[in-house]
This record gives structure tokens, C-alpha cells and sequence, in this order.
């Protein structure tokens, strides 16, 4: 189970910044502590446990960047062409290459190792052969095309940082450094709850009047899946406290987090708050964010509970900036934490001071190829459609309380929040 130090989440029922709560949960958290050793064929998304620091140069010897002819820069003209015999032969995989013959040239291919003596190569289309010559011509520079070992990494250099959720390129690293195998993180378990008596399974037919279908645990397991955590779907619980309390405690047994969608507001058929208070301890549930206000946090058997709105684009937008990031915490993972970047925006828009806004918008280039930011035509937090049709997110801060077309807004790509 990850461990929680006592006051993790006592924040009091304040609205609180996000930044402010992100901020207090890195240092109040602490992550798994369970390891496993898996191929690094087979550990993409999972979660470094230890640092991973390259035993020798990557690469670990010079070599050439093209197909070509390796030289010595001393042998080349002043001005001019240089003709210079063909004295080696050298492809890739050549062990024992003898070194350059002063005044010669050296048949060389990529990923080959350069011979003693030659520091510059050649690419083969800038040249002319003839017979067992080659015409040079003047004006490279030297070790032009050379490859130095320790280039991409030197001995001893860090590789990939413990707490990294390994991606391909990462794994590409590792492989590089001789590395077939990786220490990581346990999987986090999650378990997921959706709420409500109006919320169906979903089925091949329209549902009853009054009632909807599940949206939210189908795109939660999305969510969580692309953070490579274990999806532990306990379907929906009904608007019932006492039946809420037991499974919600029964979960908290065998897993290591807890979320819940709906009944977290205010209302009087919102019985989540309730049920957490009766089975454990809720001691954080504002955000001053929008969608998604009501998140409530606390622990029941000193496993975590996130509970999010019902609303399935306040989900989403929850989860992307504050759940997933605790959740990655929890994990022994470094939080996403991505900078926004600058984009004009396409539309005029009014908010309140003091809590950060998220609108959905489209990225569009417009004339003199300039991207603009468009915000969906529909406001409401329960549109799916506005989460398929959007590209990023705009992040108005807390300051802002007005913008006009035109103007920079910072935006955020889901490309980015979704990696």
C-alpha cells in the first residue's frame, strides 16, 4: 500500500489554489515502496525505482556519421581540391581497424569506427572517385561528420532519473547503456467507483428516461491505463450511505487508491462526502478550479481516496491536473507538472478572480500560419463532445478575470497531458 504521513490531506474546507495543494502533497506523500524487475522490452509506462547511470561511453568509441571517406585534415589542400589514394576499407562492425596511412583516404560507413589518425569524413555525394582515388573538395571543416565516443553519453552519466514513467525513448536509452533488464515501481492499484441511481451499464438501447449511461469508469481506465496502473473496475455504487461506506472500506483493503465520480458536491442526494466521513476521514474536498470544484480526499484504512465530480468533463479536466498528478506521487512517480505555452486566442471571455479556469479549445492555424485557440461553442461540463473535439486546454489563473480575441492565453495540449 503507499503510506500517507497523518496530516496528508488535512487542508481544512477552505477553496484551495492547485498549485498550493500540488505543492503540499510532493513533500506530504510517500510512494510505493515495492519493486520488481522486469525486460526492458517490456517496461514501457512503468516507473523507475532507481536511478540508472551508464558504466561506460555511449558510444564508447569515435566513429563515422555518414557513408564517406575518413581523412586526416592535414592531409588537405590549403585551397582547392585534394586527391588522395584509397588505403582502407571500413563498414560497420569492423573489429581491429588499423589506423589511417598518412596521406591516404578511408572508405568509411556509418556507425563505423574511425581509424587511428583520421579526425574528419567525407560525405560520399560530396565527392568524386576515380579508380582507387578520391577527389576532395575544399572547405570542410574539421571533424566534420565524426562521432565522438561519450558523445551521446559519458561514462558514469545518468541514463534515465529514478521516479521517470518510461517511455520509448527512454527505453532506448537503457537498451543503449546495456541494460536488458530494469528495477521499477509495483503497478498501482486503483480501484474505481462510479455513483448514482440515475447512472446505467452501458447498453445497446437508449436508457430509461431519467438515466444515463456509465461514461466515467470507461474513461477513467483510459486515464489511468495510460499511466500504466492496475484498473480495478468495481462498477457503480448507489445513492446509499450505508452501502457506500461498506464497499468503499471493503475496497480500501486490497488496493493502494480509491476513486470515486458524483456525489461529491453539496447536495442532498450527494452521499460520498457522508460515506467517507462514516468509513474514514475527509479532511480536503475544494479546489478553486473550474470544472470540478468539489474533489473530495481523505483515506479509509489509510488508503487514499480522490472522490471527482459526476460531470464527465470535469472529470477529465480533474484528473489531468491535480488526481493523476497524485496519483503519480503515489506511484513514486514525478508528477506531470507540463509549462503551458503561449497561443492567441480566438475568442473573449469573462471569469471570476481567485479560482484558474479550463476551457476546451481546438488549435487552429490561421492566416500567416499563426495558431489560434478556439473554444468550443458549448459550455458544460457534462459534454463528451467538447473533450473530443478538443486539442488543449486553456488555463486562465487565478488573476485573470477577463480576456479579449487576440490576446495570449497560455494553453495546454492534451498531446502533452495525456503522454
Amino acid at each position: 500500500m503507499a503510506q500517507l504521513s497523518p496530516d496528508s490531506f488535512a487542508f481544512g474546507g477552505r477553496l484551495r489554489r492547485l498549485d498550493d495543494a500540488l505543492d503540499d502533497l510532493t513533500i506530504r506523500l510517500a510512494g510505493l515502496g515495492e519493486t520488481e524487475t522486469v525486460p526492458v522490452m517490456q517496461a514501457i509506462g512503468r516507473v523507475l525505482a532507481h536511478e540508472v547511470r551508464s558504466s561506460f561511453a555511449i558510444p564508447n568509441f569515435d566513429n563515422s556519421a555518414v557513408d564517406g571517406y575518413a581523412v586526416r585534415f592535414a592531409d588537405l589542400a590549403a585551397s582547392g581540391e585534394t586527391r588522395l589514394p584509397v588505403s582502407l576499407r571500413i563498414p560497420a562492425g569492423m573489429i581491429g581497424v588499423p589506423p589511417l596511412p598518412p596521406g591516404t583516404a578511408g572508405r568509411i560507413f556509418t556507425g563505423a569506427m574511425m581509424p587511428a589518425g583520421a579526425d574528419t569524413v567525407f560525405m560520399q555525394e560530396d565527392v568524386c572517385t576515380e579508380g582507387e582515388t578520391v577527389l576532395l573538395p575544399h572547405g570542410l571543416k574539421l571533424g566534420s561528420n565524426r562521432r565522438f565516443a561519450g558523445e551521446d553519453f559519458a561514462k558514469g552519466a545518468a541514463i534515465v532519473s529514478a521516479g521517470t514513467r518510461l517511455k520509448p525513448q527512454h527505453l532506448a536509452g537503457l537498451a543503449a547503456a546495456g541494460r536488458s533488464v530494469v528495477t521499477v515501481r509495483r503497478r498501482l492499484r486503483v480501484a474505481i467507483f462510479s455513483t448514482g441511481n440515475e447512472i446505467r451499464e452501458p447498453a445497446p438501447e437508449a436508457p430509461e428516461p431519467g438515466c444515463q449511461y456509465d461514461a466515467n469508469r470507461a474513461m477513467l481506465a483510459g486515464l489511468l491505463a495510460a499511466r500504466g496502473m492496475e484498473i480495478i473496475d468495481l462498477g457503480i455504487l448507489p445513492d446509499d450511505p450505508g452501502i457506500m461506506a461498506r464497499a468503499l472500506k471493503d475496497a480500501a483493503k486490497a488496493n493502494d487508491a480509491i476513486l470515486t465520480s458524483g456525489g461529491v458536491s453539496t447536495g442532498e442526494e450527494d452521499h460520498v462526502k457522508a460515506a467517507i466521513e462514516a468509513a474514514g476521514r475527509l479532511d480536503f474536498w475544494r479546489l478553486a478550479i473550474k470544472p470540478g470544484r468539489p474533489i473530495a480526499m481523505g483515506t479509509l484504512e489509510g488508503t487514499p481516496f480522490l472522490g471527482m465530480p459526476g460531470n464527465p468533463a470535469a472529470v477529465f479536466v480533474t484528473f489531468l491536473r491535480f488526481v493523476g498528478p497524485v496519483l503519480d506521487m503515489l506511484a513514486g512517480a514525478k508528477p506531470l507538472r507540463p509549462a503551458p505555452i503561449p497561443v492567441p486566442s480566438g475568442f473573449d471571455y469573462r471569469k471570476k478572480a481567485d479560482r484558474r479556469e479550463y476551457l476546451r479549445v481546438s488549435l487552429a492555424a490561421e492566416a500567416g500560419a499563426r495558431m489560434m485557440a478556439h473554444r468550443f461553442p458549448k459550455d458544460g461540463a457534462a459534454l463528451i463532445s467538447s473533450l473530443i473535439a478538443a486539442d488543449a486546454l486553456a488555463e486562465l489563473g487565478e488573476d485573470i478575470t477577463e480576456i479579449k480575441a487576440g490576446e495570449t492565453i497560455s494553453v495546454l495540449p492534451l498531446a502533452c497531458l495525456l503522454s
